[in-house]
Protein backbone atom coordinates (compact mmCIF):
# COMPACT_ATOMS: atom_id res chain seq x y z
CA UNK A 1 0.00 0.00 0.00
CA UNK A 2 2.74 2.35 0.32
CA UNK A 3 4.23 1.66 -2.56
CA UNK A 4 1.44 1.97 -4.45
CA UNK A 5 0.74 5.64 -2.85
CA UNK A 6 4.89 6.26 -3.37
CA UNK A 7 4.07 5.53 -6.93
CA UNK A 8 0.98 7.48 -7.06
CA UNK A 9 2.55 10.51 -6.23
CA UNK A 10 5.66 10.56 -8.22
CA UNK A 11 2.97 10.17 -11.70
CA UNK A 12 1.15 13.02 -9.67
CA UNK A 13 4.16 15.28 -9.36
CA UNK A 14 5.65 14.29 -12.84
CA UNK A 15 2.03 15.05 -14.65
CA UNK A 16 1.34 18.33 -12.99
CA UNK A 17 5.35 19.96 -13.52
CA UNK A 18 4.84 18.83 -17.03
CA UNK A 19 1.49 19.98 -17.85
CA UNK A 20 2.60 23.55 -15.87
CA UNK A 21 5.87 23.22 -17.94
CA UNK A 22 3.33 23.51 -21.40
CA UNK A 23 1.46 25.91 -19.72
CA UNK A 24 4.53 28.57 -18.62
CA UNK A 25 6.31 27.87 -22.03
CA UNK A 26 2.77 28.71 -23.98
CA UNK A 27 2.54 31.90 -21.85
CA UNK A 28 5.92 33.25 -22.27
CA UNK A 29 5.77 32.36 -26.05
CA UNK A 30 2.22 33.79 -26.56
CA UNK A 31 2.76 37.29 -24.74
CA UNK A 32 6.30 37.47 -24.69
CA UNK A 33 7.67 40.70 -23.01
CA UNK A 34 3.91 41.47 -22.50
CA UNK A 35 3.54 38.65 -20.47
CA UNK A 36 6.59 39.11 -17.83
CA UNK A 37 5.45 42.75 -17.96
CA UNK A 38 2.03 41.89 -16.71
CA UNK A 39 2.89 39.44 -14.08
CA UNK A 40 5.61 42.12 -12.59
CA UNK A 41 3.14 44.85 -12.94
CA UNK A 42 0.08 42.88 -11.14
CA UNK A 43 1.48 41.04 -8.69
CA UNK A 44 -1.14 41.78 -6.09
CA UNK A 45 -3.68 39.59 -9.05
CA UNK A 46 -0.99 36.69 -8.87
CA UNK A 47 -1.24 36.77 -5.07
CA UNK A 48 -3.98 36.26 -4.76
CA UNK A 49 -4.37 33.57 -7.30
CA UNK A 50 -2.02 31.53 -5.57
CA UNK A 51 -4.29 31.00 -3.26
CA UNK A 52 -7.24 30.99 -5.34
CA UNK A 53 -5.88 28.39 -7.75
CA UNK A 54 -5.26 25.97 -4.59
CA UNK A 55 -9.18 26.93 -3.83
CA UNK A 56 -10.26 26.30 -6.89
CA UNK A 57 -8.45 23.00 -7.86
CA UNK A 58 -9.09 21.54 -4.68
CA UNK A 59 -12.73 22.48 -3.36
CA UNK A 60 -15.99 23.24 -4.61
CA UNK A 61 -15.52 26.88 -4.61
CA UNK A 62 -13.88 27.73 -7.50
CA UNK A 63 -11.19 29.83 -7.83
CA UNK A 64 -13.24 32.65 -8.41
CA UNK A 65 -14.78 32.65 -5.08
CA UNK A 66 -11.67 34.25 -4.43
CA UNK A 67 -10.82 36.13 -7.14
CA UNK A 68 -13.93 37.90 -7.51
CA UNK A 69 -14.52 39.30 -3.58
CA UNK A 70 -10.61 40.33 -3.23
CA UNK A 71 -10.87 42.10 -6.98
CA UNK A 72 -14.20 43.76 -6.31
CA UNK A 73 -13.76 44.20 -2.22
CA UNK A 74 -9.65 44.79 -1.55
CA UNK A 75 -8.77 45.97 -4.93
CA UNK A 76 -11.58 48.02 -5.97
CA UNK A 77 -11.48 46.51 -9.70
CA UNK A 78 -15.03 46.80 -11.23
CA UNK A 79 -17.49 43.96 -10.57
CA UNK A 80 -17.74 43.28 -15.02
CA UNK A 81 -13.52 42.86 -15.41
CA UNK A 82 -13.35 40.58 -11.71
CA UNK A 83 -16.31 38.78 -13.35
CA UNK A 84 -14.83 38.01 -16.80
CA UNK A 85 -11.12 37.60 -15.58
CA UNK A 86 -12.52 34.50 -13.06
CA UNK A 87 -14.25 32.96 -15.62
CA UNK A 88 -10.93 33.22 -17.70
CA UNK A 89 -8.46 32.26 -14.91
CA UNK A 90 -11.25 29.26 -14.39
CA UNK A 91 -10.33 28.17 -17.71
CA UNK A 92 -6.97 27.68 -17.14
CA UNK A 93 -6.16 26.61 -13.18
CA UNK A 94 -9.82 24.61 -13.19
CA UNK A 95 -8.77 23.51 -16.58
CA UNK A 96 -5.40 21.90 -15.32
CA UNK A 97 -7.12 20.74 -12.30
CA UNK A 98 -9.39 18.60 -14.38
CA UNK A 99 -6.73 17.13 -16.47
CA UNK A 100 -4.76 16.62 -13.18
CA UNK A 101 -7.78 14.76 -11.57
CA UNK A 102 -8.87 12.94 -15.46
CA UNK A 103 -5.43 11.55 -15.31
CA UNK A 104 -4.90 10.15 -11.77
CA UNK A 105 -7.87 8.93 -12.31
CA UNK A 106 -9.31 10.57 -8.95
CA UNK A 107 -12.83 9.39 -8.61
CA UNK A 108 -16.02 11.71 -10.06
CA UNK A 109 -19.43 10.90 -10.59
CA UNK A 110 -19.41 10.89 -14.66
CA UNK A 111 -22.86 10.81 -15.11
CA UNK A 112 -23.58 13.82 -12.90
CA UNK A 113 -20.72 15.54 -14.69
CA UNK A 114 -22.19 14.94 -17.97
CA UNK A 115 -26.13 16.02 -16.93
CA UNK A 116 -25.50 19.28 -15.08
CA UNK A 117 -22.38 20.20 -16.98
CA UNK A 118 -24.21 20.55 -20.80
CA UNK A 119 -26.99 22.43 -18.99
CA UNK A 120 -24.36 24.69 -17.31
CA UNK A 121 -22.52 25.42 -20.83
CA UNK A 122 -25.86 27.08 -22.12
CA UNK A 123 -26.83 28.50 -18.49
CA UNK A 124 -23.71 30.62 -18.39
CA UNK A 125 -24.15 32.08 -21.98
CA UNK A 126 -27.91 33.02 -21.67
CA UNK A 127 -26.68 34.19 -18.41
CA UNK A 128 -24.20 36.44 -19.82
CA UNK A 129 -26.22 37.79 -22.50
CA UNK A 130 -29.68 38.13 -20.54
CA UNK A 131 -29.33 38.31 -16.86
CA UNK A 132 -25.91 39.91 -16.14
CA UNK A 133 -26.63 43.34 -18.12
CA UNK A 134 -29.59 44.26 -15.66
CA UNK A 135 -28.60 42.63 -12.55
CA UNK A 136 -26.57 44.96 -10.09
CA UNK A 137 -23.27 42.91 -9.48
CA UNK A 138 -23.14 44.30 -6.12
CA UNK A 139 -26.63 42.58 -5.50
CA UNK A 140 -25.38 39.12 -7.48
CA UNK A 141 -22.03 39.25 -4.81
CA UNK A 142 -24.27 39.83 -2.10
CA UNK A 143 -26.93 37.12 -3.08
CA UNK A 144 -24.42 34.63 -4.62
CA UNK A 145 -22.80 34.92 -0.23
CA UNK A 146 -26.01 34.07 1.40
CA UNK A 147 -26.56 31.08 -0.74
CA UNK A 148 -22.67 29.92 -0.37
CA UNK A 149 -23.34 30.67 3.71
CA UNK A 150 -26.38 28.36 3.60
CA UNK A 151 -24.76 25.58 2.05
CA UNK A 152 -22.55 26.16 5.19
CA UNK A 153 -24.82 25.68 7.72
CA UNK A 154 -26.22 22.57 6.19
CA UNK A 155 -23.39 20.71 6.06
CA UNK A 156 -22.54 21.79 9.66
CA UNK A 157 -26.25 19.91 10.51
CA UNK A 158 -25.81 16.84 8.07
CA UNK A 159 -22.13 15.80 9.31
CA UNK A 160 -22.97 16.35 13.08
CA UNK A 161 -22.39 12.27 13.33
CA UNK A 162 -19.16 11.38 13.01
CA UNK A 163 -20.38 8.05 11.37
CA UNK A 164 -22.62 9.68 8.92
CA UNK A 165 -22.85 7.14 5.69
CA UNK A 166 -22.35 8.52 2.20
CA UNK A 167 -22.67 7.00 -1.41
CA UNK A 168 -19.64 6.64 -3.58
CA UNK A 169 -21.73 7.91 -6.82
CA UNK A 170 -25.77 8.47 -7.76
CA UNK A 171 -27.15 5.13 -6.31
CA UNK A 172 -30.09 6.19 -8.15
CA UNK A 173 -30.22 7.08 -11.91
CA UNK A 174 -33.72 7.78 -13.20
CA UNK A 175 -35.84 10.76 -15.19
CA UNK A 176 -36.38 12.75 -11.62
CA UNK A 177 -32.81 12.37 -11.11
CA UNK A 178 -31.63 14.03 -14.67
CA UNK A 179 -33.92 16.30 -14.31
CA UNK A 180 -32.33 17.55 -11.03
CA UNK A 181 -29.20 18.04 -12.51
CA UNK A 182 -30.41 19.28 -15.80
CA UNK A 183 -32.14 22.53 -13.64
CA UNK A 184 -28.71 22.45 -11.37
CA UNK A 185 -26.77 22.94 -14.31
CA UNK A 186 -29.15 25.80 -15.62
CA UNK A 187 -28.97 27.51 -12.67
CA UNK A 188 -25.17 27.14 -12.00
CA UNK A 189 -24.52 28.47 -15.29
CA UNK A 190 -26.87 31.60 -15.16
CA UNK A 191 -24.75 32.58 -11.35
CA UNK A 192 -21.66 31.84 -13.12
CA UNK A 193 -22.43 34.19 -15.83
CA UNK A 194 -23.21 36.63 -12.56
CA UNK A 195 -20.27 36.47 -10.09
CA UNK A 196 -17.71 34.18 -13.00
CA UNK A 197 -18.32 31.09 -9.96
CA UNK A 198 -21.49 29.32 -8.89
CA UNK A 199 -22.19 26.21 -11.38
CA UNK A 200 -19.93 24.18 -8.70
CA UNK A 201 -21.68 25.47 -5.67
CA UNK A 202 -24.68 24.96 -6.76
CA UNK A 203 -23.68 21.12 -7.92
CA UNK A 204 -22.12 20.62 -4.81
CA UNK A 205 -24.93 21.53 -2.62
CA UNK A 206 -27.31 18.97 -4.87
CA UNK A 207 -24.84 15.90 -4.75
CA UNK A 208 -24.00 16.43 -1.43
CA UNK A 209 -27.51 17.02 0.84
CA UNK A 210 -30.02 15.70 -1.56
CA UNK A 211 -27.87 12.41 -3.41
CA UNK A 212 -25.74 11.88 -0.08
CA UNK A 213 -22.68 11.68 -2.48
CA UNK A 214 -19.46 11.69 -0.46
CA UNK A 215 -17.78 14.89 -0.32
CA UNK A 216 -14.34 13.18 -2.03
CA UNK A 217 -16.43 12.70 -4.95
CA UNK A 218 -18.42 15.45 -5.42
CA UNK A 219 -15.63 17.82 -5.12
CA UNK A 220 -13.26 16.66 -8.02
CA UNK A 221 -16.66 15.96 -9.90
CA UNK A 222 -17.57 19.70 -9.29
CA UNK A 223 -14.00 20.88 -10.26
CA UNK A 224 -14.72 18.97 -13.98
CA UNK A 225 -18.10 20.97 -13.55
CA UNK A 226 -16.75 24.81 -13.50
CA UNK A 227 -14.06 24.21 -15.82
CA UNK A 228 -16.52 23.54 -18.51
CA UNK A 229 -18.47 26.02 -17.47
CA UNK A 230 -15.55 28.43 -17.25
CA UNK A 231 -14.41 27.70 -20.75
CA UNK A 232 -17.74 28.21 -22.45
CA UNK A 233 -18.41 31.68 -20.61
CA UNK A 234 -14.72 33.01 -21.45
CA UNK A 235 -15.61 31.99 -25.07
CA UNK A 236 -18.78 33.54 -25.23
CA UNK A 237 -17.62 37.07 -23.97
CA UNK A 238 -14.43 36.79 -25.97
CA UNK A 239 -16.07 35.95 -29.80
CA UNK A 240 -19.73 36.97 -28.90
CA UNK A 241 -19.99 39.80 -26.13
CA UNK A 242 -16.52 40.78 -27.10
CA UNK A 243 -15.55 43.01 -23.52
CA UNK A 244 -12.72 40.61 -23.17
CA UNK A 245 -10.69 43.75 -22.65
CA UNK A 246 -7.24 44.58 -21.93
CA UNK A 247 -7.20 45.16 -18.68
CA UNK A 248 -8.49 41.42 -18.31
CA UNK A 249 -6.02 40.38 -20.34
CA UNK A 250 -3.20 41.96 -18.45
CA UNK A 251 -4.61 40.61 -15.67
CA UNK A 252 -5.53 37.00 -17.05
CA UNK A 253 -1.56 36.99 -18.02
CA UNK A 254 -0.48 37.70 -14.45
CA UNK A 255 -2.16 34.94 -12.88
CA UNK A 256 -1.62 31.76 -16.08
CA UNK A 257 1.81 31.14 -14.55
CA UNK A 258 0.74 30.21 -10.66
CA UNK A 259 -2.59 28.74 -11.12
CA UNK A 260 -1.00 26.46 -13.48
CA UNK A 261 0.61 24.43 -10.74
CA UNK A 262 -1.53 25.83 -8.05
CA UNK A 263 -5.17 24.19 -9.51
CA UNK A 264 -3.39 20.66 -10.03
CA UNK A 265 -1.67 20.76 -6.77
CA UNK A 266 -5.14 21.76 -4.66
CA UNK A 267 -6.65 18.80 -6.24
CA UNK A 268 -3.63 16.39 -5.52
CA UNK A 269 -3.94 17.44 -1.55
CA UNK A 270 -7.71 17.19 -1.80
CA UNK A 271 -7.73 13.47 -2.58
CA UNK A 272 -5.62 13.07 -0.01
CA UNK A 273 -7.64 14.75 2.62
CA UNK A 274 -10.41 12.67 4.46
CA UNK A 275 -13.93 13.74 4.00
CA UNK A 276 -14.47 15.62 7.01
CA UNK A 277 -11.46 17.41 6.80
CA UNK A 278 -12.64 18.69 3.25
CA UNK A 279 -16.02 19.72 5.03
CA UNK A 280 -13.56 21.84 7.66
CA UNK A 281 -11.68 23.39 5.12
CA UNK A 282 -15.32 24.26 3.01
CA UNK A 283 -16.50 25.68 5.86
CA UNK A 284 -13.73 27.91 6.76
CA UNK A 285 -13.88 29.28 3.33
CA UNK A 286 -17.59 30.17 3.53
CA UNK A 287 -17.02 31.79 6.78
CA UNK A 288 -14.14 34.22 5.15
CA UNK A 289 -16.73 34.39 2.50
CA UNK A 290 -19.56 35.56 4.38
CA UNK A 291 -17.11 37.98 6.99
CA UNK A 292 -15.35 40.02 4.08
CA UNK A 293 -19.24 40.54 2.80
CA UNK A 294 -20.75 41.54 5.57
CA UNK A 295 -17.88 43.91 6.30
CA UNK A 296 -16.52 45.24 2.75
CA UNK A 297 -19.88 45.79 1.07
CA UNK A 298 -22.62 48.67 1.87
CA UNK A 299 -25.26 46.90 3.33
CA UNK A 300 -27.84 49.25 1.28
CA UNK A 301 -31.73 48.49 1.29
CA UNK A 302 -31.35 46.43 -2.22
CA UNK A 303 -28.60 44.27 -0.97
CA UNK A 304 -30.51 43.35 2.36
CA UNK A 305 -33.73 42.66 0.34
CA UNK A 306 -31.92 40.74 -2.16
CA UNK A 307 -29.93 38.79 0.97
CA UNK A 308 -33.21 38.18 2.55
CA UNK A 309 -35.07 36.44 -0.52
CA UNK A 310 -31.74 34.76 -1.23
CA UNK A 311 -31.38 33.51 2.07
CA UNK A 312 -35.21 32.36 1.91
CA UNK A 313 -34.86 30.29 -1.03
CA UNK A 314 -31.63 28.46 -0.58
CA UNK A 315 -32.72 28.04 3.36
CA UNK A 316 -35.54 26.21 1.52
CA UNK A 317 -34.30 24.48 -0.20
CA UNK A 318 -31.32 23.37 1.48
CA UNK A 319 -33.95 21.93 4.02
CA UNK A 320 -35.40 20.40 1.64
CA UNK A 321 -32.85 18.19 0.13
CA UNK A 322 -30.97 17.45 3.02
CA UNK A 323 -34.25 15.98 4.68
CA UNK A 324 -35.10 14.26 1.70
CA UNK A 325 -34.13 10.25 2.90
CA UNK A 326 -34.39 8.77 -0.61
CA UNK A 327 -30.70 8.54 -1.27
CA UNK A 328 -30.15 7.68 2.22
CA UNK A 329 -27.56 4.95 2.07
CA UNK A 330 -28.91 2.90 5.22
CA UNK A 331 -32.30 3.31 2.87
CA UNK A 332 -30.45 1.63 0.03
CA UNK A 333 -29.69 -1.88 -1.55
CA UNK A 334 -25.89 -2.85 -0.04
CA UNK A 335 -24.39 -1.99 -3.40
CA UNK A 336 -26.38 0.92 -4.90
CA UNK A 337 -24.29 3.60 -3.64
CA UNK A 338 -21.13 1.89 -4.87
CA UNK A 339 -22.13 1.29 -8.67
CA UNK A 340 -20.27 2.96 -11.96
CA UNK A 341 -17.97 4.71 -9.95
CA UNK A 342 -14.01 4.21 -10.54
CA UNK A 343 -12.65 3.04 -7.23
CA UNK A 344 -9.49 4.73 -5.29
CA UNK A 345 -7.18 1.41 -6.00
CA UNK A 346 -8.07 2.60 -9.90
CA UNK A 347 -5.24 5.60 -9.10
CA UNK A 348 -2.80 2.83 -8.77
Amino acid sequence: MATERARFRKRALRFNLGLALVVWIAWAASGRDAAFHALFANWRVAVTMVFGSLVGGGTSEGGGAIAFPVFTKLLHIPAAIARNFSLAIQTVGMGAASLSILYLRIPIERRALLYAGLPGVAGVALGAHYIAPVFPPALARASFTVMVSSLGVALVLINRSDHESRNEALPIFGAQEKWVLIIVGLIGGAVSALVGSGANTIAFMAMVLLFRISEKIATPTTVLLMAMVSLAGFIFHLAVLRDFGPIVTSYWLAAVPVVAIGAPLGALVCSYMPRRAIVILLLLLIALEFLSTLLLVPMTRAILFSSAATLAICAFANWAMSRATRYCPENLPAAASQENVETPEAIA
